[in-house]
This record gives C-alpha cells, structure tokens and sequence, in this order.
C-alpha cells in the first residue's frame, strides 16, 4: 500500500527506496522498512512506479501480465475497501497451482507497526475459477490466512512487453528463504 502523494510522503519513499537500493552488497532486503511499492520494485527488478492499484495498467504496454504465479512476478492487487491503494507483493515460491509463498512488506504488524518484510508467507487462490482474481493472505495477527478476500489483477511478469523500452528484469536473491515452510503453507491453504 503506497501512502498518499504529499511532497513529505514522495521524499521520504524515494529515500527509502533510494537506501534500499544503494544499501551494501552484505545489508539485507529483510531489513527493510516501508512501504510495499518501492519494495516490491527494489526485490522484483520491475521498474514501475505510483500507488500499488497502478501497477497492472502500468504494466500493460511495459511487461507481460497473466494469471499464473511464477517465481519473481509481483501479484498486483486490485483496489478494494480494505486496500483503497492496492498492495504488491513478490511471489518467492510456487507451491502448487493455487497456492504460492510471496515476500512483501507493510502487511502484517509487528508490535502494533506496519512497514515490515515478510518472507515467504501464503498467498491462496480462492477465486471460483481458480484463475487468481481473489485471494486470501497469511497474517501474523491470526497466524494463519486472514479471513478477508482481496481482488487480484494479476501478476507481472519481469519480461519485457514486444517492443517495450525496459530491461528484463531481475529478482533479488533474498525473495525467498533458504527452508521456507512448504507443508504450514499447504496446511494454510487447505486446513479450515
């Protein structure tokens, strides 16, 4: 969720992302604090810019877009009630057809504060048509997948569209962990 566009807000994101990117080669992208938008850009190499619900028609004449999760893609979530600026998202893991791990920041809080990274956490396709138009997400509150359903675009490819002047673009390594939880995200999905 990207915050509203005061001259304040701008600065402080672009320097955030600004340290993210200029951040040592040892600095973990797990350290991050901030907004999901710039993170997700910094982690996924798409250059893409503006308030999350952007993102999709942003992406249209810049990168591919579809409605299957791969590794590196950002899942662009759709505006709604709960998300008035939308969320992006990184998918760090593809665990079967309609569940994935993504990492994304700014979702869950932590002690009461927003803003953090989390690492490889469920992400389930509940869409009628299992073409992933709706999701539900894991929350560290419930320790589990949050009882709201949230309308998804798609996800964006880091490939460029035919013609496009952008470079393909490069997921970070720390987008996924080195034993992430396979069985809990299954379990997640499936146990209700």
């Amino acid at each position: 969720m990207q915050s509203n566009r005061t001259p304040r807000r701008i600065g402080l994101t672009m320097l955030g992302a600004a340290l993210l990117l200029a951040a040592p080669a040892s600095a973990s992208i797990l350290n991050y604090v901030g907004e999901c938008v710039p993170f997700a850009r910094a982690v996924s190499g798409i250059q893409i810019w503006g308030d999350a619900w952007t993102w999709w028609s942003q992406a249209e004449s810049k990168y591919q877009r579809g409605d299957t999760p791969e590794v590196g893609a950002v899942v662009a979530f759709a505006r709604s009630r709960p998300l008035p600026l939308g969320h992006v998202a990184v998918v760090s893991r593809v665990i079967e057809p309609r569940v994935v791990m993504v990492t994304h920041a700014n979702w869950s809080r932590f002690d009461g504060k927003r803003g953090m990274v989390e690492q490889d956490v469920t992400l389930h396709d509940v869409s009628p048509q299992g073409d992933w138009s709706q999701v539900k997400v894991w929350y560290r509150d419930t320790r589990g997948l949050g009882s709201t359903t949230y309308p998804v675009h798609g996800f964006i490819y880091g490939r460029p569209v035919g013609g496009a002047k952008v470079a393909r673009a490069r997921t970070a390594p720390e987008v996924t962990g080195r034993d992430p939880d396979f069985v809990g995200s299954l379990i997640d999905a499936y146990a209700r």
